[in-house]
């Protein structure tokens, strides 16, 4: 291991939770985000209800609101109060919807406010939200990256998981000189975090890395256009390349769960779509079943919860 990887490795020792013994099966749920803001509270409850009832590690809900909602302070209060009322324990991972596409009343961005203010809302404690408190990591305890506190990790049996904020509007990229410092920003937080978690996973001999997003980095592809051009620059493909590489060097696997529809339309619909040791699997509502077996070749098995009804159908992973 290089100096380099020696020195990320003791940092990152923030204390790696060891949740489950090795080798035992275990499954968790990810709640997809609301479609609209007509039925995005009873679509929330429903689900948390429903996964209150299953024998789950934990839940993670891929946003907070619908993107048709407003940004108000008082909408986050009572999400983060519904959160808070799970049985299990619940992570949140942010949508683009929550903070990227907020606009005041003159229609002008207020991304920058609002992520402030959901990271302070959603994103100070130690612990997950919901009964079962999970320990978690954050970025922010590292000094370098103290405003990055929504990308946190957790360990459970030889699994890592992560958070990790790639928003699906084109990673926040805007395509226009000098308004891009919250992008390049992120992106070296991001960075830095995926080799933070692929140096933890390497050194603990883990089976497998799931990271939650918003988008599905994998999915967009780099556009070629030349300097004079006006096509807009693809947001993700430094990120994109770190992933892949990082991965031929990581012999476990690694699942990447997310809600882009646009990027994703097909793929990943019904199943776990798999190429090589990456695989990509987009939640639809309301909410989905994870089943990890280490005894099993592909480590992750999938159900889905459709609609209202609480009813699961197991599907085949490719």
């Amino acid at each position: 291991m290089s100096m380099q990887s020696r020195h990320l490795l003791a940092s990152l020792a923030l204390a790696l939770p060891l949740l489950a013994a090795a080798g035992t099966p275990f499954s968790f749920g990810v709640i997809a985000h609301p479609e609209n803001a007509a039925t995005a509270a009873a679509s929330l409850k429903e689900a948390i209800a429903q996964t209150d009832r299953d024998n789950l590690a934990f839940i993670v809900t891929t946003g907070i609101k619908a993107d048709d909602e407003p940004c108000s302070d008082e909408l986050y209060r009572e999400r983060r109060a519904l959160f808070d009322s799970a049985k299990n324990g619940l992570i949140v991972s942010l949508a683009a919807g929550d903070w990227v596409r907020c606009l005041d009343a003159r229609k002008r961005s207020t991304a920058i406010e609002r992520i402030a203010h959901v990271r302070e809302m959603f994103f100070t404690d130690e612990f997950s939200f919901g009964d079962s408190k999970l320990p978690l990591v954050r970025q922010s305890a590292i000094p370098s990256f103290r405003l990055y506190a929504e990308n946190m990790h957790w360990r459970i049996g030889d699994v890592l998981f992560a958070t990790i904020n790639l928003p699906n509007n084109n990673n926040n990229y805007l395509n226009a000189a000098g308004r891009n410092s919250e992008y390049e920003d992120r992106q070296v937080a991001n960075s830095d975090w995926l080799k933070r978690l692929f140096i933890t996973a390497k050194s603990n001999r883990l089976t497998g890395i799931v990271l939650f997003a918003d988008a599905n980095p994998l999915a967009h592809r780099a556009r070629t256009s030349g300097f004079f051009s006006s096509e807009k620059r693809e947001g993700f493909a430094s990120i994109r390349q770190q992933i892949v590489q990082a991965a031929k060097e990581y012999p476990g696997r690694i699942l990447i769960v997310h809600g882009d529809n646009d990027a994703d339309r097909d793929a990943g619909r019904q199943h776990i779509v798999w190429k090589e040791n990456i695989g990509a699997l987009r939640i639809d509502p309301s909410w989905t079943r994870i089943r990890i077996d280490p005894a099993q070749p592909q480590l992750f098995a999938v159900s889905r919860h459709v609609g209202n009804t609480g009813t699961a159908r197991q599907t085949p992973n490719q």
